[in-house]
């Protein structure tokens, strides 16, 4: 791995595959190397896949197979800016139709217990309106969603 830093990401044992579906699911993302263990660990015996170098959305990563001791929590997700409506589902619909759940205002939680936030580029936008009511109604649509309408921010934005 040639980065001079990455996110480390813990799971139990699912390093690999989920390494694989982040990386056929989001965009400028790709598989690195699959480390195995040396030798026998705590959570693991030697020869087990241990480290999964990988990126996604261009952000170095890897995947720690490190035991059930830690789980994953909402203090730290992952945020995938989008483009389009279209965009926005395809992946909010790829994390929850495999095993994940739905949260709110573009948060969802893949079946490894990531959280993902799906954030149409709409709402970073919103931050800048100069129409500080039109912020507030953005952000009062906003938080009535779980994925995020583009089109009903939009209204809400032009006060419709």
């Amino acid at each position: 791995m040639s980065h001079r830093a990455a996110n480390c990401i813990w799971f139990d044992k699912e390093a690999e595959e989920a390494a694989r579906f982040y990386t056929a699911t989001f965009p400028d993302s790709e598989m690195g190397k699959v480390h195995r263990a040396p030798a026998d660990f705590p959570s693991g015996k030697e020869g087990d896949v241990l480290i999964v170098e990988f990126t996604v959305c261009g952000i170095p990563c890897v995947g720690l197979n490190g035991g059930p001791i830690f789980q994953p929590d909402e203090a730290f997700s992952i945020q995938v800016y989008t483009d389009t409506q279209e965009e926005t589902d395809r992946l909010w619909n790829a994390v929850v139709d495999n095993g994940g759940k739905e949260s709110a205002c573009g948060w969802c939680k893949d079946k490894w217990g990531i959280s993902w936030q799906i954030t149409p580029r709409i709402l970073i936008d919103m931050y800048d309106n100069p129409d500080k009511e039109a912020q507030k109604r953005g952000f009062a649509a906003m938080l009535e969603m779980q994925k995020i309408d583009i089109a009903a921010i939009e209204a809400a934005l032009a006060g419709d």
